[in-house]
């Protein structure tokens, strides 16, 4: 018999991948060097967002004056820099869900805010890019997270109905946008805590993708 949940969707950064810190930093410093701050809560505002949406929150908020061409060229070789001094951390119980969803034959995908060429980097840094049976990125829909547009394409990639797909989201942006495409969502919160809206709608908040993993389990068994 067919299980009822036939994939997994992740999300990259802050999920996977513990690179919001590195992020926070690089966008940070760069504005610093045109003479701007972001402060923690802009970023905070940013996050699960795409850089384009971003990028509109920043100029909203520090002006139209904001250099973002060229903020755009040096925030990246901070990031990268970062990423060549410390590493990208994975996080917890990752490989082991990986390996699990491996066991099972169930096919599993990414869904990201970052570009194509960002997902590709980190997601290659850490060893794990070819594990991915598809990686939908930012740059390959018309509108991002919290929009559903991203998680119903990896859904289709990945020849599966959204409905029976299982979305893994640390930020509000990307749960509303796995929720509005008809996903089972669980939470593993990174920085920010869920608004009430995503507890309400979630299937699981959850502290660690081990815990994740205990509830797919049910989800996929039952």
């Amino acid at each position: 018999m067919t299980p009822y949940f036939q994939a997994v969707i992740f999300d990259m950064d802050g999920l996977m991948l513990d690179t919001e810190p590195l992020y926070k930093a690089a966008w940070q410093a760069a504005a610093v060097d045109f003479g701007y701050c972001i402060t923690d809560e802009l970023f905070h505002s940013l996050i699960g967002k795409n850089n384009t949406d971003s990028e509109a929150i920043v100029i909203q908020e520090l002006g139209v004056d904001f250099p973002v061409v060229e903020f755009r060229e040096l925030w990246p070789q901070k990031w990268r820099e970062r990423v060549a001094s410390g590493g990208i951390p994975l996080k917890p119980g990752l490989l082991e869900l990986l390996d699990f969803l491996d066991l099972q034959t169930i096919p599993f995908g990414v869904a990201t805010s970052s570009e194509k060429h960002e997902a590709t980097f980190a997601l290659s840094q850490v060893g794990i890019y070819e594990r991915f049976r598809c990686i939908v990125t930012s740059d390959q829909v018309s509108k991002g997270k919290p929009a559903p547009d991203i998680y119903l394409k990896a859904a289709e990639e990945l020849g599966v109905a959204p409905r029976s797909c299982i979305a893994l989201e640390d930020s509000n942006s990307g749960a509303t946008a796995a929720i509005h495409a008809g996903l089972t969502t669980i939470v593993v919160p990174d920085i920010l805590p869920p608004t009430e809206e995503v507890l309400a709608a979630s299937h699981a908040i959850e502290p660690s993708l081990k815990d994740a993993q205990r509830v797919i389990e049910k989800l996929i068994f039952s």
